[in-house]
């Protein structure tokens, strides 16, 4: 027969294992942590909690916009315990803005600790204020925000404790990581702190997919024991920006930007979508519509300056349904460029191309000319008369006097095309599904001024945009103008001379013809 210390060196065992193999396991059942308003009570993790521990499980780079009292710092505390009982050789770091603020995360491990069954504590070695070291070669230790922080070291696991509000953040980033490349990993985690700094950047690339970061957001919402109410009262105690900031997880904006916050935020939430692919050579093409037969695109591209400091970009426009179907951002050399427009164009039912003619951008469109593509965008040299309707009918002949190709951003037309995407964005008129766009608007700024990215970020899908949605509007303006004319010339024509009858009975099938005795008409020409 079992004894029954033999039953519970089993039981033990099972239990062990269980919580060494789930995180989750492990600090549900014999976790306490120390409540402000409840004191020592078990670590009873919420749903959003959970969650967020199977992503720091699943991903080695996670990156934490949070919201103030959500319990987040806790459980990455839970999760280095977890990690330094349950594995061998563990070299945790925590680096905060003060040496304070490092060691709170450190003295959250250490409570959970010495609260666990003893069966569970793994033997501490060395425990002081800022450090603990386990006999299984595990250790975790607590430094303020330097330069030299965390380089050198061989690390398991770095934790960036509000990381927005650390300065230098971005150098104590690139020494740690190359550390971190055999497998480490890195939980960046803070409130917002405005935009430009390092922990904004890294979260628009993890949200755009574009570094090896998994971005998880949690605000208050995520609490099941917060409703409205409980924000309202947010609001009417610390006003409504800094509520934004400490409860919403919103960046609060560097100076203003051109396009309201509120509207970025709600094309964010409303439009923008992954892409149906992501193509090209580089994968930076992506694709929310394919071409549909019949139907009329613009593709509006800005050329990169050739310095690798900013990429070229493009967007395909449905010209009808005024909305993004594709775009390109990437870093490619100019020629390279002025082909894959061609072809681009081509592929969109030979859209109207409509290539920035500033400094290097003529390289791309001498690309695109020795190419013969036959629908590349002209403009008048004097910039009073960009001919749209014209070339959308197939009438315009590059030979004509004064016109140059592609479209000049110049201190005149700048102003007008920014304006233009602001009035879109406004009146909700334009659709965007592209969260790298999105991205960009948020660092695009007055500054002196002047419309243009944050220092360190680009505006060049933005100015691409403007180019394609100014073109765009002129278009659609020129034709219903010309829909106007026609209509007023048919509303003059009824009952006439010599016997014959003008009739506009066929004007339901189509608007540019008429019916004129026995014989149809085709009116388009009014267009023209």
């Amino acid at each position: 027969m079992t004894s029954s210390s033999q039953l519970l060196r089993d039981r033990i065992k099972e239990e062990y294992k269980k919580c060494a193999l789930s995180a989750a396991y492990f600090l549900t059942k014999y976790c306490y942590i120390q409540h402000p308003v409840r004191g020592r009570v078990l670590f009873d993790l919420y749903d959003y909690q959970k969650n967020a521990l199977g992503e720091f499980q699943e991903h080695d780079y996670n990156i934490v916009l949070k919201g103030r009292q959500i319990g987040i710092s806790t459980l990455v505390a839970g999760y280095a315990l977890w990690l330094l009982l349950f594995h061998n050789d563990k070299n945790i770091l925590v680096i905060a803005t003060k040496q304070e603020t490092a060691k709170n995360l450190v003295t959250k491990v250490r409570f959970m600790h010495q609260n666990l069954p003893v069966w569970l504590r793994g033997e501490i070695v060395t425990d002081n204020k800022l450090s603990l070291q386990f006999t299984n070669g595990s250790q975790i230790k607590a430094v303020a925000s330097s330069k030299d922080a965390g380089r050198s070291e061989a690390l398991s696991l770095l934790i960036l404790d509000e990381a927005a509000f650390i300065d230098d953040a971005e150098i104590i980033w690139t020494a740690a990581s190359s550390t971190l490349s055999t497998g480490g990993q890195a939980i960046l985690l803070s409130t917002p702190n405005g935009v430009g700094n390092f922990f904004h950047k890294m979260w628009q690339q993890a949200e755009t997919k574009t570094n090896n970061f998994n971005p998880i957001l949690l605000d208050w919402r995520v609490h099941p024991e917060r409703d409205q109410a409980w924000r309202d009262r947010q609001t009417e105690l610390m006003g409504e920006l800094q509520a934004s900031q400490e409860h919403d997880a919103s960046f609060i904006f560097s100076g203003n930007t051109v396009v309201p916050p509120e509207i970025i935020e709600f094309y964010k939430t409303t439009f923008v979508q992954e892409p149906v692919t992501k193509a090209g050579f580089d994968g930076n093409l992506w694709i929310w519509e394919y071409p549909k037969p019949g139907k009329s695109y613009i593709v509006a591209a800005d050329v990169s300056r050739g310095d690798g400091e900013d990429y070229s970009t493009y967007h395909v426009i449905d010209v009808e349904t005024s909305t993004q179907v594709a775009e390109y951002k990437g870093k490619v050399e100019t020629k390279q460029f002025g082909n894959m427009l061609v072809s681009v164009s081509t592929e969109y039912n030979d859209a109207l191309l409509i290539p920035d003619n500033s400094s290097i951008g003529w390289n791309a469109i001498q690309q695109v000319i020795d190419r013969g593509y036959k629908n590349l965008f002209y403009m008048s040299r004097d910039l009073q008369y960009v001919d749209v309707e014209h070339q959308i009918t197939g009438k315009y002949h590059k030979e004509e006097r004064g016109m140059v190709p592609g479209f000049m951003i110049s201190q005149r037309t700048r102003p007008l095309i920014i304006s233009r995407l602001k009035e879109y964005m406004l009146e909700n008129s334009f659709t965007i599904r592209s969260s790298r766009t999105c991205a960009e608007l948020e660092t695009f700024i007055w500054k002196n001024g002047r419309p243009e990215a944050l220092q360190g970020y680009n505006d060049d899908l933005i100015l691409a945009l403007c180019i394609g949605l100014w073109v765009r509007d002129t278009a659609l303006r020129l034709r219903q103008e010309g829909i106007e004319l026609t209509k007023l010339a048919l509303d003059k024509t009824k009952y006439n001379v010599e016997g014959m009858i003008y009739t506009n009975k066929n004007m339901v099938k189509n608007p540019y013809e008429m019916q004129i005795g026995q014989e149809t008409e085709n009116i388009s020409w009014l267009l023209g």
